[in-house]
C-alpha cells in the first residue's frame, strides 16, 4: 500500500512538473542565448524551459500554430502582423524584449558613399524584413522611396534609385555566406552575429535605436496568459535580462524594456 501511495504522490508530483513546461522556439542569436541564461532562474519558479532552436523564420510561427510548441522568440510585430494576415493565424504578442537593429554590411567598400553605381545590392527575401532594408537604404538615401514610413515597400515602391542599384533578394540566412559575392548585403542582426559580424562596428549603415521592430516573445490565445507563461515574460524583463543583453551583446542589441 504504501509503495502504491508513494507511486501516486511521484505521478502527481511529474504531471504538476509537466504541466510546468514550456516550450519555446527562438533563434540562436541572441534569442535562444537569453533563454539560455535566464532557464536556470525560471526553473527555481517552477519553470522548465525546452528551447528549440530554428535557423529559419518561417517554422517558428507554423509549430506555434500547430501547437507544436508554447511560444517563439525571434520576430518582431510587423512580421508577426504579415505572417497572421498571410496565413489567417492569430498569434499574439506577449512581451517586448529586445531590439535587434538591421544593418547594412560589405566586404568591398568601407563606407556607404563609396558605394558604386549599378552595385549589387542584396536584401532579405520576405516581405517584412524586405520592406525594412529598403528603408534602412532610403535612410542611407542610396534610393529614395515613395513613402519611407511604409513597413511593407517593395522595389515598386522605389521613387529614386539614386545608385542604380541592382536588387537580390535572398533568404535571410543566406545572406552573410553571399557577402562577398555582392557589393552590399542588409542582414537581421541575427545573423549576422552568427556570421561573427558586430553591427555596432561593422555595419555601413545601422538602424536607430528608436526602430519599431521590437523582438517580442509571441504565444497563443489560448496559452499567452498561462502562469508559466507570465513567469517568463517577468524574466524576459527582468533587470537581469537586460544586464545580460548589455554586457553579452555590447550595444549590438539593445533591450527593449
Amino acid at each position: 500500500m504504501k509503495k502504491l501511495l508513494m507511486a501516486l504522490v511521484l505521478g502527481t508530483s511529474l504531471l504538476a512538473h509537466a504541466a510546468d513546461k514550456l516550450v519555446i522556439g527562438a533563434s540562436p542569436t541572441p534569442h535562444a542565448e537569453l533563454l539560455e541564461h535566464l532557464k536556470p532562474m525560471l526553473l527555481q519558479q517552477g519553470v522548465d524551459l525546452d528551447i528549440k532552436v530554428y535557423t529559419d523564420y518561417v517554422q517558428p510561427n507554423v509549430q506555434l500554430v500547430e501547437k507544436r510548441i508554447d511560444a517563439n522568440f525571434f520576430q518582431h510585430k510587423p512580421y508577426m502582423d504579415e505572417f497572421n494576415r498571410s496565413r489567417g493565424a492569430s498569434i499574439q504578442a506577449v512581451a517586448d524584449v529586445l531590439i535587434a537593429p538591421f544593418g547594412a554590411y560589405s566586404k568591398k567598400i568601407t563606407n556607404i558613399s563609396e558605394l558604386k553605381d549599378g552595385a549589387v545590392v542584396a536584401i532579405p527575401n520576405d516581405a517584412v524584413n524586405g520592406g525594412r532594408a529598403l528603408q534602412l537604404l532610403d535612410q542611407a538615401k542610396v534610393i529614395k522611396l515613395t513613402d519611407p514610413k511604409n513597413n511593407m515597400s517593395t522595389e515598386k515602391d522605389i521613387a529614386q534609385n539614386l545608385k542604380n542599384i541592382k536588387i537580390k533578394q535572398l533568404e535571410a540566412p543566406m545572406l552573410p555566406r553571399v557577402l562577398g559575392e555582392v557589393d552590399l548585403a542588409i542582414i537581421n542582426t541575427t545573423f549576422a552575429l552568427e556570421a561573427k559580424l558586430s553591427p555596432s562596428k561593422d555595419a555601413l549603415i545601422l538602424e536607430s535605436g528608436q526602430s519599431s521592430y521590437v523582438n517580442l516573445l509571441a504565444a497563443r490565445a489560448d496559452n499567452k496568459d498561462s502562469p508559466a507563461m507570465k513567469k517568463l515574460m517577468a524574466a524576459l524583463q527582468s533587470p537581469e535580462s537586460k544586464k545580460f543583453i548589455l554586457e553579452r551583446f555590447k550595444g549590438n542589441i539593445v533591450p527593449a524594456f
